[in-house]
C-alpha cells in the first residue's frame, strides 16, 4: 500500500531542464539570486537512462545546498509507466508521463496515493543542454518580466507531455 505524502508542489512559473548537477546548481543559484521559486525538469526520458534514484539524489543534494530556494522537481519518464512508478517510490512528487489511456489514468491514481501528481505543464522550459553559461541563461529565463515573452536568445525545449 502506498504511503500518503503531502500534496505535490505546484510548478513555478518557469521550468529549467537540467542534464547534470552543474546545471541544477546553476538554476538554483540563479533562483536564489532572484528570490524566485524553481521548477527543475529532468531531460526528456531521463528516467530511462539516468534513473529515478539519480534524479531524486540530485534534487535532495540541491535542496540541502540551497535551503532558501523553493524547488519543485519533475522527472521525465516518457511513456514508461514502470519508470514513473520507480520515481514515485523514490519520493519524487512530480512525474512527466506521456503515456495515454488506461496507463495514464492508473498512474495518476497511484501518484495521488503517493501525494504526488503527473506534471502536465505544457509551458516552454529552458533546456540547458549546450548552454555556454548556464547560470546566466537561468537568470535571464527566471527573471520576473510581467507581460513579456521570454528572451529570443534562449532555447525553449519541446514539451514531452
Amino acid at each position: 500500500m502506498a504511503q500518503r505524502r503531502s500534496p505535490a508542489p505546484v510548478p513555478a512559473a518557469r521550468a529549467v531542464i537540467v542534464h547534470d548537477i552543474h546545471h541544477a546548481r546553476a538554476a538554483a543559484c540563479a533562483a536564489e539570486t532572484l528570490g524566485v521559486k524553481l521548477t527543475l525538469r529532468s531531460a526528456p526520458g531521463a528516467a530511462g537512462y539516468a534513473g529515478a534514484g539519480w534524479f531524486a539524489a540530485l534534487v535532495a543534494a540541491l535542496r540541502a545546498e540551497f535551503p532558501r530556494v523553493e524547488i519543485a522537481a519533475s522527472l521525465d519518464c516518457g511513456d514508461a509507466a514502470g519508470d514513473a512508478m520507480t520515481g514515485l517510490a523514490c519520493g519524487l512528487t512530480l512525474i512527466r508521463f506521456s503515456g495515454r489511456g488506461r496507463a495514464r489514468a492508473r498512474l495518476a491514481a497511484l501518484a495521488e496515493a503517493y501525494g504526488a501528481a503527473l506534471d502536465g505543464d505544457r509551458r516552454p522550459a529552458l533546456d540547458l543542454d549546450g548552454a555556454a553559461d548556464a547560470e546566466a541563461a537561468c537568470r535571464r529565463w527566471l527573471a520576473p518580466r510581467p507581460g513579456k515573452m521570454p528572451p529570443k536568445d534562449l532555447k525553449p525545449a519541446r514539451n514531452s507531455v
